[in-house]
Formats: C-alpha cells, structure tokens, sequence
C-alpha cells in the first residue's frame, strides 16, 4: 500500500472520528439543556482548604475554614434566593422545615464525639460522595459508647452546596482524611488503637489511608478499618465522566457540567450530581486497585490490619464483584472478613425477580478455601423471611449457621448501597423513624402510590431502600472489637 493511500485512510478516518465526537458532543449538549436550570447552589462554589493547608493545619483551624464557607453559602445562597426559590422542600431556605442550619445540630458539619472518662481509642468516620458526617453518626455513636474519641471530618466539597463537588480533587478528601487522623491520635494518644470506618467513597478513603501508612512512617497505622459499602470499583461509564463535561468550557452550555440536576430537599445529602463528582470517585478507585496490586505484590498486605466489610449483594452504585475480585482475593490471611447481605429470596416477586440477581453471589465468590472469612446474611429457607448467618472461616471449606432473630420486612426484595448505616428508627432514611429524630422530611417511610409526575423526585429514589434492618447485626459485629457482647447477644443489644 503506497504513502498517499495511507494518508488517505488515516484522514478519512480521522474525519470519521470528528463527526462521531461532534455528535456526541452535540447530544450531550441537547440532553443537559433539557433539565432543569442551574440555581445558586449549583454555581456558586464556596472556598475549602488546599492540600498543602490541610496537610500543614490542624482541626481548629479546618473547623474555621469550614464556618466561614458556611457563613459564605448563607450570604450568596439562602440571602439572595429568588422568591421562586423560598419554598419549603429547598434546604437552603432558612424559613423551610428541612434547612440544617434551625437543627439542633447540623450534621453537614464536621463534629467530634468524646467519651466520659479518658479515650481508650480512637476512630475516623468517613462519609460517601455526595453525602455528609449524618451518614455514620450513629455508628460513631456506639464508638464513643465504648470509651472511643469518634472524628468525623466533613470531607472538602460536600455538606455546603453542590457547586462545591465541580472543582474538588480526590485527593483533597485524602488530605482531610490525614488531618482527621491526625485530631483523633492527639485527642487519644499516640499509643491508643486507631480504627478507620469508611461509607461508600469514604470507604476507599479508609482503605487508601490504610495502605498509604504501610509505605509512610509518618503516616498512623490503623488497627481495624470497618468498611460499609466500600467504593473500591465503579461502573466503567464513571471512566469516562470527563468527557461528558466538554461542552461545560462554554459558558452556554454550563449544564452539560451536571450530570443531574435535582431539587435539593435533603438536608444531609446533595440530590444534584456534577460530573467531576464521578470522575473523582473513578480516579480514587482506579488509583487504589494499583495500589493494591503493587502492595499485593511487594509482598506488604501481610501488614495490613484486618478489615471487616459490609455490602449489599444488589448494589447499583458500586460493584460488589469488585470488593471480592479487587481487593478480597489480595489479602493474605489476616483475620479480615466479608459479610454480605444477600437478597430476599423469600420475596414473592416471581417473573419480576432479575434471574441474573438470583445467582449473582454464587458467581461472584471464589471456591473454598479462602483467606479471609465470608459472612452471608440469607433467608433461614426459601419460603422464610427470618434470616440466618452463615459462616465459611478462613481456610476452611464448611459452612456454618447460626440464627439472628431477624428478618426481612414485607416487600423489600434486597438491601441497597445507601442503607447499610442506617436503623429502621432512622429520622431520615428510616422505614419506621424515630418522632424524637425530626429533620423536617422523613425519606425512608415514603410508601408512594400515584400518578407519575405529581412528585418532584423520581419514584426510583423512594423506592431504593434507605435503612437496614440488619443494622443491629452490623452494629454488633462492629461493637465485638470495642468490648461489647458477641455474637447474638451483641444483634439483641443494638436492637
């Protein structure tokens, strides 16, 4: 084949290459357009320490940075809303029953929570994208309940405005996660346990903080890090999040930036999504696989501390095969653990049942022997609501099981990403919430029957579980390595 011909195919298809970008392109423009406008909340965004800040500042100086952007987000949003804009399901209007700041505590911000009497450890609470330190609270509760300092940063870009997640970096919440750790060691002790709880994004904070401090001296060793729903893979469509916000250059086309925009009617998490949101999640996953592979193989896993992992089995926001296949099959045997809540197969759905669902935890677990030991919450038989736990140790090939005196609530075919940390009593998210709990709107209780459209929230988001009512059981297996009872007694004590 000659030169020109060559030439000639190469600009061919390069032109073809331009006309499908500029399609795609042009579609992406056409569908942002479609939505609805962008608000104050999504344009204003407010300031948050740099890296260097965070590395070289201390707790007291963070909560500072983090009043004044507050102070920020009241003078350039909820001051300056239009008329349209002050009505009672947006949580930056100070008149609404849902706005944080008329709370007796608002739970956007960073808190500490300390023991009576002098700590005897401490933990970091890691909360999920888009989300706020609200998410693990009553976790962090138990924690202090047994004698623990709980630290729970408000990672940078989230509890303000929406805005606040379009410039943030991922290594930004690394940073705050060091400056985190490093309040709780000085509240604590040096010599005190360490323990890291990670939700979701957060989750992947806790694990890369963990595996850093095996390279950094410098950095704190953990001695258990407790993962809910950990973010360590996501759908592939997240890799390519960036391109999605191209057209965004032009300010025109500003919403092509937003991969939705929502009203905002949850007073602890964002309802609006930027793509630079799910970029930066792809990023920290992506990075931390790396790091797991390499440290798998430098032979430095073995030092790790043992980690105890809670997913659901059915999770539409991060991939459960990824937990097993990318993290799980690198540990050596070190005492970490997998419990997984499978989905309710007891369930009278019949045809409506996804049959890939049905066999997904068999496909997904590798055989026996394995190093590390596999939980899995399921039905005590196929026509029974209760639930048991059964148990393959490390190393063995037996199962074992065990009773928990729970069970699956009517209707609700599998748990999902958000609803791990939550009770059923949550004020919030939970299916029957605590009147003592009040946040103005209660989520997990919605039982929506109607037309479409009448709602401004898509049905899916009210039908997507929002508590556990395994939460006891969670709690207990967290509480057995405070100090508090064991097994059953521990499901029965949480309860």
């Amino acid at each position: 084949m000659t030169a020109h011909r060559v030439g000639r195919i190469l600009k061919r298809t390069a032109a073809i290459l331009a006309i499908v970008v500029v399609s795609l392109l042009a579609l992406r423009v056409y569908d942002s357009e479609r939505g609805a406008p962008l608000e104050p909340w999504h344009t204003y965004i407010p300031t948050e320490l740099s890296i260097a800040e965070l590395d070289h500042g201390d707790w007291r100086a963070y909560l500072a940075a983090e009043d004044a952007a507050f102070a920020s987000i009241r003078l350039e949003v909820t001051q300056k809303l239009d008329p349209a804009e002050r009505v009672p399901v947006n949580r930056y209007f100070d008149g609404s029953p849902i706005y944080p700041g008329r709370f007796a505590q608002d739970w956007n911000r960073s808190y500490v929570l300390e023991p009576e009497g002098p700590p005897k450890g401490a933990a970091v609470f890691l909360h999920g994208l888009t989300d706020s330190p609200y998410s693990l609270r009553h976790v962090a509760r138990q924690y202090r309940e047994r004698g623990f300092v709980a630290v729970a940063p408000r990672l940078p870009g989230h509890g303000t405005v929406p805005a606040g997640l379009t410039e943030v970096d991922w290594e930004d919440w690394l940073a705050a996660t060091r400056l985190a750790v490093r309040e709780a060691r000085r509240l604590a002790g040096p010599s005190a346990p360490l323990h890291l709880v990670g939700f979701s994004n957060g989750g992947a904070l806790a694990l890369m903080h963990a595996l850093d401090a095996l390279e950094d001296s410098t950095l704190p060793r953990a001695e258990r890090v407790v993962l809910i729903s950990p973010m360590v893979g996501i759908t592939a469509f997240a890799r390519f999040a960036g391109l999605a916000a191209l057209p965004a250059i032009l300010p025109s086309f500003a919403k092509a930036a937003w991969l939705s925009v929502l009203p905002e009617f949850n007073p602890f998490k964002y309802n609006s999504f930027p793509v630079n949101g799910a970029r930066q999640s792809h990023l920290l996953t992506a990075a931390l696989q790396q790091k797991i592979i390499r440290q798998s193989r430098e032979g430095r896993l073995k030092d790790l501390p043992p980690l105890i992992t809670f997913q659901s089995v059915m999770d539409f926001t991060v991939s459960t095969r990824a937990i097993i296949t990318s993290l799980y099959a690198h540990l050596p045997a070190n005492g970490s653990e997998l419990v997984l809540f499978d989905l309710n197969r007891s369930a009278k759905f019949g045809p409506l049942l996804n049959s890939s669902a049905d066999t997904l935890l068999g496909r997904m677990l590798p055989p026996t022997p394995r190093a590390f030991r596999l939980s899995v919450i399921t039905n005590a038989s196929p026509d029974a609501s209760e639930v048991v736990e059964r148990v393959t140790e490390a190393g063995a090939s037996e199962e074992t099981e065990r009773p928990l005196g729970l069970a699956f609530p009517r209707d609700v075919f599998s748990l999902s990403h958000v609803a791990l940390p939550f009770p059923l009593t949550d004020g919030l998210y939970g299916m029957t919430p605590d009147p003592a709990d009040d946040f103005g709107i209660q989520l997990g209780s919605v039982a929506a029957r109607g037309e479409r459209g009448t709602l401004i929230v898509n049905l899916d988001a009210l039908l997507r579980m929002s508590s556990n009512p395994f939460y006891p059981y969670l709690l207990g297996r967290i509480d057995e390595r405070l100090g508090g009872p064991v097994g059953a007694a521990a499901a029965e004590k949480a309860e």
